[in-house]
């Protein structure tokens, strides 16, 4: 009988960051969800986390979120009895956020971010990655794909104002110590990957691979 795994990608990213995981298929059976467009941009995280809930088809699931996928799928597992929830360079409460992150809520800085820019994938690579971008737009557009309007500052709000203050129980942590947006000093309880960075997803995949299968 195969093992049901539900895989969240991380904000405005697509399900291709999984494309490199090696999970034995005689074992287990992966389901991708990508992200819902919000329905506005006040829709609660735990009403949102309920419709992404509403397409597990399978009893006892493992859930497997990447940043703010790890996020959500918490969310998740507070609404689906679950076999398993493990996270991906994310965070399990608000105070794993770094400083930087927690002042820009208190600040609303994060409100002069250009979300806008992310509809057109040349602009926002432009934008964030400077005078590298041409060489990387392709991969931008392929593994940034949720450019909704509504979606990008509902995304980022609610990365900043999760309120979660202790750990789920029965959430597993896999973390690199060179992310650079949750930097591991903040992090606590973790599986470390050494040289593990936001993006290990798909460069350690086969070490992700692993960890996964010894998780669950």
């Amino acid at each position: 009988m195969k093992t049901h795994l539900y895989l969240v990608p991380g904000l405005a990213a697509s399900i291709d960051i999984f494309e490199y995981l090696e999970l034995p298929e005689q074992t287990y059976e992966i389901h991708y969800l990508d992200w819902l467009v919000p329905l506005s941009e006040n829709e609660s995280l735990s009403a949102y986390a309920a419709r992404m809930c509403e397409r597990i088809q399978h009893e006892k699931p493992v859930l497997i979120g990447v940043s703010f996928g790890g996020i959500m799928v918490q969310e998740m597992s507070k609404i689906v009895p679950t076999k398993n929830t493990i996270i991906i360079s994310s965070v399990k409460t608000k105070y794993e956020l770094p400083r930087r992150l927690q002042i820009a809520r208190t600040t609303k800085a994060y409100k002069l971010f250009p979300t806008k820019a992310i509809v057109n994938i040349e602009s926002f690579a432009k934008y964030a990655f400077g005078s590298v971008a041409q060489k990387r737009i392709d991969l931008y557009r392929k593994y940034l794909s949720m450019r909704d309007e509504v979606y990008l500052p509902w995304a980022v709000y609610n990365v900043l104002h999760w309120q979660q203050e202790t750990p789920l129980p029965n959430v597993a942590h896999i973390h690199g110590n060179a992310d650079g947006v949750f930097p591991i000093k903040h992090i606590k309880d973790c599986v470390i990957i050494e040289g593990g960075t936001h993006v290990m997803i798909l460069n350690k995949a086969r070490k992700i691979s692993e960890l996964l299968m010894a998780i669950i």
